[in-house]
């Protein structure tokens, strides 16, 4: 069965695309129910900063010092906008788009102008190639094991653990900092441990589906998720099985259409989003007409 696994790279690029959305949808569901979804936006174009400072510096392309380099990047985007938010001149939103074009841009200009003959492309950052993961292996126990399949492993592991573990912590911090502060939770550590998760995760996941692809899979299945449920265990299970629906779906789409596998695989996260906006069983527009109708019905009785 492993044998046949191995030898299938359809189910290989599938099943990248499965962690990938897994990992990315885990930490983005708490992005998304505090207001912060578009810091994984920043996070994902700001670390291409951080990829190649780390390469200038140590000239490793990969590892584990690439991601602990982007995500003290991640941090940096984010203590850079509160700083700006702090000085009550602009908002957050527009030190958002301050920050991360500023980190993003130097980091473009450095791989330019210092690393123009290394294998660190814009291109690759962006849009990655999700199609082509099953080339890039490593051997483990005899087998030829696709490189992103055992970098995503190892975070959505981690990402994992981590909410399992603060689970009652998250949600509280989530949902009532004050409160969460008040009862010796640190939620501002929570908050900047959830934000190194979620720039490993995107340095992690740029080989096989680049920036853009990590920022749908980040927000769009949690959003769908939350028009579905009010239960955040829930939310993340429903996220999680969004995000492979919309792998799996999109990959064969492309397939048959002869389109970018990254690409049909983000749109199939907002086609998902879009069934659960119309269709959703309490926010739904058809279930609100329904109630509003039920509603009109049981006061002209």
């Amino acid at each position: 069965m492993l044998e046949a696994f191995f030898n299938n790279a359809e189910l290989q690029i599938m099943l990248v695309g499965a962690m990938v959305g897994t990992a990315s949808s885990i930490v983005g569901t708490f992005l998304v129910l505090r207001g912060n979804s578009m810091l994984s936006d920043a996070i994902s174009h700001s670390i291409v900063f951080g990829i190649v400072v780390v390469w200038l510096l140590t000239h490793h392309q990969s590892g584990p010092v690439q991601l602990i380099g982007a995500a003290l990047t991640g941090l940096l985007t984010v203590f850079l906008t509160e700083l700006l938010a702090s000085s009550k001149r602009m908002k957050q939103d527009a030190a958002i788009g301050l920050v991360f074009p500023a980190l993003f841009s130097i980091g473009v200009l450095l791989l330019n102008v210092y690393a123009n003959d290394v294998h660190i492309d814009t291109h690759t950052v962006l849009l990655g190639e999700i199609g082509f993961v099953w080339l890039d292996t490593v051997e483990i126990l005899g087998y030829h094991v696709p490189q992103a399949v055992v970098s995503m492993t190892i975070m959505l592991t981690l990402n994992l653990l981590f909410v399992g573990a603060f689970f009652k912590e998250l949600k509280l911090s989530t949902f009532d900092p004050a409160l969460a502060k008040a009862l010796g939770f640190a939620p501002g550590v929570l908050f900047y441990a959830l934000l190194m998760l979620t720039s490993s995760t995107a340095v992690a996941a740029f080989d096989a589906v680049g920036a853009v692809l990590f920022i749908a899979f980040a927000i769009v299945p949690p959003a769908a998720a939350y028009l579905l449920t009010d239960r955040l265990w829930l939310m993340l299970a429903l996220g999680a099985l969004i995000s492979t629906a919309a792998s799996v779906s999109g990959y064969y789409l492309a397939v048959r259409w002869d389109v970018s596998i990254g690409g049909m695989m983000a749109v199939m996260t907002g086609v998902f989003l879009l069934l659960a906006f119309i269709a959703g069983p309490r926010y739904g527009i058809i279930s609100q007409r329904l109630r509003r109708h039920r509603a009109r019905g049981l006061a002209a009785g």
